[in-house]
């Protein structure tokens, strides 16, 4: 891989939930690239722990049940002994889920919920006090292109994504004059492993429903979460950060033209 080269994190200190692989571990990757020292969470211990390994000193890795508030206690507090102090979340723990919205159970919707929204909503308030102690702070929260467009059999998926976007666009508002910076990150087709199971496949040409005519890489994500945490993006609060390839602007030229 390629030496990564991203925004300036020195000093800053994140908690990345879900980072034990894929767009987590991608955003770790670009924290401690840039200087900064991070906490990657996640239910896969092994990976996690092997994770936070690899990216060396600056990062360590806990065990983590996003949608268990007494576990984000210990998360926080495992973060400031470790580093002192917490300047920024990114939320990106969650599951996926699909079918037909007339086949959907409440069981399967009630658990996406809890992961995608609730587990959200829980992070961000346990995070709010260290960030306020720390002069200030940035949260990004992982919502997906599906939250920002309707999509096909992503019933409750899409429902927790779009509810992510709300609670972000009021929190920034809120926390505004603490100096806490609210965003999402809405990814579009991502090649990962998981996403290769289902056909998505590297390179031009690997993902022809967007405009630029591939899926994108995991670490375009990451360079665009260690955007928003940095200080290049202090006036940037409330917004949403589409990385997609174009689509949700739009079809492609060749679906309008040839219909």
């Amino acid at each position: 891989m390629a030496e990564l080269q991203g925004p300036n994190l020195a000093g800053k200190v994140v908690i990345i939930t879900g980072a034990a692989g894929g767009l987590g571990a991608a955003a770790a990757r670009q924290v401690v690239a840039g200087g900064g020292k991070v906490v990657i969470t996640d239910l896969q211990a092994e990976l996690g722990a092997k994770t936070a390994a690899d990216l060396g000193e600056n990062a360590r890795f806990h065990a983590h049940n996003v949608t268990d508030p007494e576990q984000w206690r210990t998360v926080v507090d495992f973060t400031l002994a470790e580093f002192g102090r917490i300047d920024g979340l990114v939320n990106n723990a969650g599951v996926t889920a699909g079918g037909p919205f007339t086949q959907e159970t409440l069981e399967n919707f009630e658990r996406v919920i809890k992961v995608n929204l609730t587990g959200v909503w829980i992070g961000m308030q346990a995070v709010i006090p260290a960030m306020k102690e720390a002069g200030g702070g940035s949260i990004v929260n992982i919502s997906s292109a599906a939250g920002l467009m309707g999509l096909p059999y992503t019933g409750s998926y899409s429902a927790a994504k779009w509810a992510v976007r709300g609670i972000g666009k009021t929190a920034a508002i809120e926390l505004a004059g603490d100096k806490i910076r609210v965003n999402s990150v809405h990814p579009g087709m991502i090649y990962t492993p998981m996403t290769a199971v289902v056909g998505v496949k590297p390179g031009e040409g690997g993902y022809p429903k967007a405009p630029m005519g591939r899926a994108g890489d995991a670490d375009e994500v990451g360079s665009a979460v260690a955007y928003l945490l940095s200080d290049a993006a202090s006036y940037v609060t409330g917004a949403e950060l589409a990385v997609d390839g174009g689509w949700t602007a739009g079809p492609t030229v060749s679906n309008v033209v040839e219909g």
